[in-house]
């Protein structure tokens, strides 16, 4: 049996944050410092971003994007499986926040998390895929809820610590979901990964591990964009130049190419880099942010409500998550 995507939604907070905002909050909360004007809009190419309430849950974005999806099915909670929820952002660090997922969407089947930065939903896809072709399960939800807001450094004390916090002011809350469901065709016909792991450093998030248990300075995302960046450009592109020879297909052979959108510069240096028609991209950073994990199914979902592609329609899912931690996935919808 194929794994094949059979449903996906996206879920935004209705409240934005535009980037003039952001500096002015920055602004505000340094006590001096003061971000150059429209800076983070001209390195960025990002106008708004999306931000959850006080009272919501990085759970609760998933499950309404869960919701959006099983209807769409006609499917009830008691009908899945397994969910796996895919995310950068958890409720809490016990238990596995796909467990609140089910509870608050009723569902009662085996749930486990993936985490591994803006590629964990990706990489909970390619546990779905993999548990569905060896039989083991036949209807799946892969969900995330990302709530990077939460951990946005405001207080900056002088340009360099500016610089490092850089990266959050990126970031955009947001849920996805997608159903993926045994079929004898089409579905997900290729999967590869990658990692460069000794570059770990480059971005992290450090509180709540071993290595930082309670210190609130380290509650705040830290990461160096330049270095990202020269991360993937030094051996980012075989993976997905690779994908292509194996199955014998130009980007053109897809309705779609969902990027991971990190900024509007980097995204050019990725489509030039992996020469990707500007055509096939479905470019949402602009006007909702970073989604960290819920970037690739918000951009699937934006596509099917534009037109852009429909069951039949192969698309393509390229997965980047700091720069060290790489994917690609082709799939026929």
């Amino acid at each position: 049996m194929r794994a094949r995507i059979t449903a996906v939604a996206a879920h935004l907070p209705g409240r934005t944050v535009t980037s003039a905002e952001v500096e002015a909050r920055v602004a505000a909360e340094s006590g001096g410092y003061r971000p150059p004007s429209t800076i983070v809009r001209r390195l960025t190419g990002i106008r708004t971003r999306h931000v959850m309430g006080d009272e919501e849950q990085a759970s609760d974005l998933a499950v309404a994007a869960a919701r959006h999806v099983l209807a769409e099915r006609g499917t009830h909670p008691a009908g899945l499986d397994l969910l796996i929820f895919g995310s950068a952002s958890q409720d809490l660090i016990e238990p596995a926040t796909a467990h609140i997922v089910a509870a608050k969407l009723g569902a009662s089947c085996p749930v486990f998390d993936v985490k591994n930065a803006c590629n964990s939903f990706l990489n909970a896809l390619q546990m779905a895929d993999a548990l569905i072709r060896t039989g083991q399960h036949e209807r799946v939800l892969v969900c995330t809820g990302e709530s990077p807001s939460r951990a946005i450094r405001w207080k900056v004390r002088d340009r360099a610590q500016f610089a490092d916090a850089f990266a959050g002011y990126t970031l955009s809350d947001g849920g996805a979901a997608m159903l993926v469901e045994a079929a004898p065709d089409g579905g997900i016909f290729y999967r590869d990964f990658a990692a460069v792991s000794a570059a770990w450093r480059i971005g992290t998030l450090p509180a709540g591990g071993s290595m930082h248990p309670r210190d609130p300075e380290f509650t705040y995302f830290s990461g160096d964009g330049r270095r990202l960046k020269d991360a993937f450009v030094a051996g980012g592109a075989e993976l997905f130049s690779t994908a292509l020879q194996k199955t014998g297909l130009t980007w053109d052979d897809f309705a779609v190419v969902a990027v991971h959108q990190v900024t509007v510069p980097y995204l050019e240096v990725l489509r030039s880099t992996l020469g990707i028609p500007a055509d096939r991209l479905v470019v949402t950073l602009p006007e909702h942010g970073n989604a960290a994990s819920a970037s690739l199914p918000l951009q699937l979902a934006t596509a099917i409500a534009e037109g852009r592609c429909a069951p039949g329609d192969r698309v393509a899912l390229i997965g980047l998550a700091g720069g060290i931690s790489l994917g690609v996935m082709f799939a026929e919808l």
